[in-house]
């Protein structure tokens, strides 16, 4: 269990803490990487000058009501675990791609203004508020995959916006409890690159240059599968990750000998659709609770990622988004895959069934150790990195 600390605020007292979230916020247009550009300045003000405006609205109705607040501060581990490993991401990647290091400042202000949001959304629709590091993950999430240009940065926080008031508004009865229904960060995503796509803005974004700078730093695959381990040990995520690249491995090798060409253009498994097999689809809250239905979530998102990269490349569309766009779709069907899966035709082949004396961790080992036997194995079938010696055999 983790331990909660519950207070009882007056509107006065409340109101003081998503105020000092938007105070800092607007603190960074003074700094002078951030200064120097004009829309950027105007976006972190504006967005400024509209939680304030909330903070003061939301502030004086409930104070007419004499509300009290609650305030519950709550440290989950699935939080600060997920943006540990996000965390050394942008570290070791920013060591090769120097944009990364100077998009920082831009970073801390997506987080001050989530923190803020969130906080003003959660104590306008009812009163008590959970403060925690919630997100941290998400907004580190969302900037591994997509970041708008600073010229048009306004745009990014409306993306943060819309994550957690789809996180806040979208939810349903899960396992017997309310719980949201996508995960915070594919959702904006998918969303943002719907709107990119239909509008043909990708250039706004810098989401091409994202996705093929991930590999500048050496051994990423190695990387990426190194500190997803310590989630998969707490979070029981592993099935999910592995079926997803091995199933992605198994479909490129079947798509070469029925045609003769590779699926994708430079590996069997992109580097950023391996990252996004770690640290995008996996969220638990929003994933399948029974390990077979974690296995064929794997699947599906593989198949997925294969599905949307078809149609973008047929329809000349940057290609980037393909690991993007199938998370809110699978979101959908968890509810539906679980049940599937807990049915007497298939229950049976659960692999927690195989080792039900076995603890929860005891368990999650056992599947990390498959997992890195798997990781192993398509290392060694040059299934991570550019293909090696059998793009020769396509027919000429």
């Amino acid at each position: 269990m983790v331990a909660a600390r519950h207070v009882e605020l007056r509107p006065s007292q409340a109101v003081a803490i998503p105020l000092v979230f938007t105070a800092a916020l607007a603190s960074m247009a003074t700094i002078p990487s951030v200064a120097e550009s004009p829309p950027l300045v105007e976006s972190l003000l504006g967005a400024a000058g509209a939680l304030f405006a909330w903070a003061a609205i939301w502030f004086v109705h409930a104070r007419a009501r004499h509300r009290m607040l609650g305030l519950e501060v709550v440290l989950r581990p699935q939080h600060y675990v997920q943006a540990c490993a996000q965390l050394s991401v942008f570290l070791y990647w920013g060591y090769y791609w120097p944009e990364v290091y100077r998009s920082a400042p831009l970073l801390v202000a997506q987080l001050l203004f989530a923190f803020a949001f969130d906080m003003l959304l959660g104590w306008s629709r009812r009163s008590s508020y959970t403060l925690g590091l919630g997100p941290l993950p998400v907004i580190l999430s969302i900037n591994l995959f997509l970041w708008f240009k600073p010229d048009w940065f306004y745009l990014q926080l409306v993306m943060v916006a819309a994550g957690f008031t789809a996180k806040e508004v979208i939810a349903w009865e899960k396992d017997g409890r309310r719980a949201h229904v996508f995960n915070p960060s594919s959702f904006p995503l998918a969303v943002a690159s719907v709107l990119l796509i239909a509008t043909g803005t990708s250039g706004l974004t810098w989401g091409p240059e994202i996705a093929t700078t991930l590999d500048l730093a050496p051994h990423m695959y190695a990387f990426f599968f190194a500190i997803g381990l310590v989630g998969q040990y707490f979070f029981g995520v592993t099935t999910m990750t592995a079926s997803a690249a091995v199933s992605m491995y198994a479909l490129g090798r079947l798509y070469f000998a029925a045609t003769g060409v590779h699926f994708f253009r430079g590996e069997y498994i992109p580097i950023a659709v391996f990252l996004g097999m770690h640290l995008l689809f996996t969220d638990p809250s929003t994933s399948p609770r029974t390990e077979l239905a974690r296995l064929f979530y794997g699947m599906l998102y593989a198949a997925g990622v294969m599905l949307f990269y078809g149609l973008l490349d047929r329809a000349g569309e940057a290609s980037f988004y393909d690991k993007l766009l199938p998370v809110p779709i699978l979101n959908l069907t968890i509810r539906a895959i679980d049940r599937a899966a807990r049915s007497g035709t298939l229950a049976r082949f659960d692999p927690a069934s195989v080792g039900r004396a076995l603890t929860p961790r005891r368990r999650h080992l056992a599947y990390i150790g498959i997992w890195t036997a798997a990781f192993v194995a398509l290392g060694a079938a040059h299934a991570l990195g550019p293909y090696a010696e059998e793009a020769s055999l396509a027919p000429k």
